[in-house]
């Protein structure tokens, strides 16, 4: 009887790697980054941890094995859904992972737009010794997080040790600690106008696929900083950037585009109220632990036992 198989596309430490064989002893088990190491191995495979571009091919053929796909992401917008899901199969997503990296860069972009720590750096480069014109503070103020999931609600608990009032935009609506005040995603324009920080956490999906345009930028403060770590097809770039020049908004951290790498010609690169970073909010020297600890663990002890995965589990409807 040929023995069931997962395949991890991902290099592990040793401890992670006894921690799986523990729960599947009589399993074929395919750790490893390159793909010589698990490239044949994938048609076979049961369950894969790591999603990797033109796997399709031998994972989501008739014959193939695949009943549950464990993402290395916390977004899923790039992945085949409809054929992942015409085939039953489970996905579970890495939301949750990037809580606390993401969080610091959403405020480590805030307190650098506001306290203008990125124009010092310059400033420093040159030899420069000059005020620059900082006279803004973070206290009090009100934030508008959009997209309240675990990364939204670790923002929020942040924002209250600055003692801001923080606004929470849910498809659900539902209630959520550390935010004052929720509303659902239908009342965004009515949450934008009263926020000095507006920042973007949400997943892309159709309903929140260029969310953010023309209307909504001047729906904003003038004084207001705009912060994205959600994805860059949320926001249509070039209102943004028109925005930013006409000083609609004071000031924006984006650490997501439209297109990436971001091209060398985009203006943004050159705004002095601009902060980019690429595409690494999510970065955390505790990554693979926590997929597989938190997540890939939990499911696998339930997925044995005859049963789905339930953390993360994507919901095909929401598409995420």
């Amino acid at each position: 009887m040929q023995k069931r198989k997962i395949v991890i596309t991902h290099t592990l430490e040793q401890n992670l790697i006894d921690q799986i064989i523990e729960i599947i002893p009589d399993w074929t088990i395919i750790i490893g980054k390159d793909r010589e190491i698990w490239q044949e191995h994938i048609h076979g495979a049961e369950i894969i941890a790591g999603w990797k571009k033109g796997i399709e091919k031998d994972c989501l053929t008739p014959h193939s094995q695949l009943k549950w796909l464990q993402t290395w992401s916390a977004g899923v917008d790039s992945l085949p859904l409809e054929t992942l899901e015409s085939r039953n199969i489970n996905v579970t997503s890495a939301n949750g992972v990037h809580a606390y990296p993401i969080s610091e860069t959403i405020f480590a972009l805030m307190l650098s737009l506001t306290r203008r720590i990125h124009t010092y750096v310059k400033n420093q480069q040159e030899r420069k010794w000059h005020h620059s014109n900082m006279n803004l503070e973070m206290h009090k103020k009100t934030v508008g997080i959009i997209g309240v999931g675990t990364i939204g609600k670790e923002a929020a608990k942040i924002a209250k040790a600055f003692g801001m009032k923080v606004l929470g935009v849910r498809h659900s609506g539902k209630q959520q600690e550390f935010v004052d005040e929720m509303y659902t995603n239908n009342q965004l324009d009515a949450v934008l106008p009263q926020c000095d920080y507006v920042v973007v956490t949400l997943p892309l999906t159709k309903e929140t696929n260029r969310l953010f345009g023309a209307k909504q930028f001047d729906l904003m403060k003038s004084s207001a900083f705009f912060i994205n770590i959600g994805r860059g097809e949320i926001v249509v770039e070039e209102d943004l950037i028109s925005a930013l020049q006409r000083g609609q908004i004071a000031g924006a951290g984006l650490d997501v585009f439209e297109q990436e790498p971001l091209t060398v010609d985009s203006p943004l690169w050159e705004m002095e109220n601009v902060i980019i970073t690429p595409h690494t909010s999510g970065s955390t020297e505790h990554y693979n632990q926590r997929v597989i600890e938190d997540i890939l663990i939990p499911n696998l002890k339930n997925y044995i036992s005859g049963n789905q995965p339930f953390v993360n589990l994507v919901d095909y409807s929401k598409g995420y």
